[in-house]
């Protein structure tokens, strides 16, 4: 089956009654006829349901989509993105390990990886994720090479052969945030990568209601149970190592489970992701080639521009060529990019991403507010720039609106 096709046939294995979509098990606890069938469900000794926290079919009916579409051997949902980055990292890092990252990172991830030091966790990062810069980060302490698939919102490409080459090489684990390509446009695990990490509020949810995030293990990294040793107590699990460590100890003990209604939405959400992201990277496409047409602005920034140092990659690596749905453009100045943005008509200004709606924003000022100058210079972030998520109106009334509001900028 095609991807399309292959959307809609998600398997509901707890449904009996032939409904389409899973039913919403908004409950906390699962009852059970006997004291030693429940010592079972909880000892993994039996299928089943206890606590919500723990598991929960709606839950579950959304994990198998997305495990099954991404091609991995398991999935655990969390109740956000940032949840699904913290606890796929933390799940085999202890105190003393490093990881290697891009620089090229949303600031809540940037965020979160300093607050990894005060745990004895460093990150070395690399501003161009390719193996050349890497090599030399690693050291015996390396635990994981970690990068966003499209930095957002630097909107590098990482070259994921040759990145998971490296990797392989070095026995280490390849974790990528697929949020702003999706399944949609690349499956990681296929190109090199070991485990994927989505925030599912944004593209496949796509309607901005729900949020939550999605750990997905592909189920081939060859574990060294003494190095990784977060990992050893599961290592008769096998290939589901990596995720029975996560269900059975650090998710299960953190408790960042996602919403039963959440996870339905994103089920919902998950049937329409192919159609609507052919339509956002069409608009997308469309709305930076205008922009790059317009003398009034200091630059515009997308992947599948002609004139992309990423545009290889994006062709190489992406299905249909196709570069995602996010765009940056320079004002020339902190002010002009405030007039631009608020001049605009269509647009929301919010700092979501993967909506339905286009959506603008001043990351400066909002998502990287608490990053040092050095860190925004190194995430590719100016003073002038703003992020547009495109969303799927009609391609011309973006594009009028985004020409009024640079006359309007520049009149001003």
């Amino acid at each position: 089956m095609r991807f399309n096709t292959r959307l809609l046939q998600g398997t509901n294995p707890f449904d009996t009654t032939g409904a389409t979509l899973p039913a919403v098990y908004q409950t906390s606890a699962f009852a059970h006829e006997s004291a030693e069938q429940l010592e079972k469900v909880f000892a993994g000794k039996a299928p089943g349901f206890a606590y919500t926290r723990i598991s929960n079919p709606t839950v579950m009916a959304f994990e198998k989509r997305i495990a099954t579409l991404e091609g991995g051997v398991d999935a655990v949902a969390c109740a956000s993105g940032m949840a699904a980055v913290s606890m796929a990292l933390l799940n085999i890092l202890e105190s003393g390990d490093e990881i290697i990252s891009s620089s090229a990172l949303f600031g809540g991830t940037l965020d979160l990886l300093a607050d990894f030091e005060r745990f004895g966790i460093k990150t070395r990062f690399v501003k161009n994720m390719t193996a050349a810069e890497i090599a030399p980060q690693i050291n015996g302490c390396t635990k994981v090479i970690f990068a966003e698939l499209f930095g957002n919102p630097r909107l590098d490409v990482v070259d994921l052969a040759e990145v998971s080459t490296l990797a392989k090489q070095h026995k280490i684990p390849l974790v990528i945030d697929s949020t702003t390509a999706t399944a949609a446009l690349i499956l990681p695990l296929a190109h090199g990568a070991d485990i994927v990490v989505h925030s599912s509020s944004k593209y496949i949810n796509g309607s901005g209601d729900a949020l939550s995030g999605i750990i997905v293990d592909g189920g081939k990294f060859a574990w060294d149970f003494e190095r990784f040793s977060a990992l050893a107590g599961y290592q008769k699990m096998g290939k589901f190592a990596y995720t029975a460590r996560l269900r059975g100890d650090l998710w299960r003990n953190f408790g960042p489970c996602i919403a039963p209604q959440n996870a339905y939405l994103n089920c919902l959400g998950l049937e329409t992701l192919g159609l609507r992201m052919e339509r956002l990277c069409a608009n997308a496409l469309a709305l930076a080639e205008f922009l790059e047409t317009q003398s009034e602005l200091a630059g515009v920034s997308y992947p599948g521009l002609a004139s992309s140092p990423y545009k290889g990659f994006v062709d190489s690596q992406m299905e249909k060529g196709q570069g995602g749905a996010i765009l940056t453009l320079r004002a020339g100045s902190k002010e002009r990019a405030f007039r631009l943005v608020n001049a605009l008509k269509i647009p929301k200004i919010a700092t979501n991403i993967g909506d339905v709606r286009t959506l603008v924003i001043h990351p400066a000022s909002t998502i990287y507010l608490h990053s040092s100058e050095e860190k925004k210079s190194d995430a590719g972030v100016y003073d002038d720039m703003i992020r547009v998520s495109v969303g799927i109106e009609d391609i011309e009334d973006l594009i009028e609106d985004f020409g009024q509001a640079i006359e309007s900028m520049k009149g001003e």
